[in-house]
């Protein structure tokens, strides 16, 4: 039986998986409120760095569902033919 060999990316629909993913965690990162001068919000901003830069490298672009204003994340606003 002969071995495939790996491929050197991932798939259009691997990506979309994993940014799936990457949003879920992102979100489980971010939910607790924890004061900041703690051992575990470092943790948890450490993990999150290394997450974004992932998806920065994997996709190519900046990361979607962290796009921040001084109220939020940006969400584009629904067009008007929706």
């Amino acid at each position: 039986m002969a071995r495939s060999k790996p491929s050197k990316q991932l798939s259009q629909a691997e990506i979309e998986r994993f940014l799936m993913a990457a949003e879920a965690l992102h979100k489980s990162i971010i939910k607790p409120f924890i004061s900041p001068h703690c051992d575990h919000y470092r943790a948890t901003r450490t993990l999150h760095d290394a997450l974004l830069k992932s998806v920065r490298e994997v996709t190519g672009k900046e990361v979607e569902f962290i796009q921040w204003n001084t109220t939020g994340p940006v969400r584009p606003a629904p067009s008007s033919s929706d």
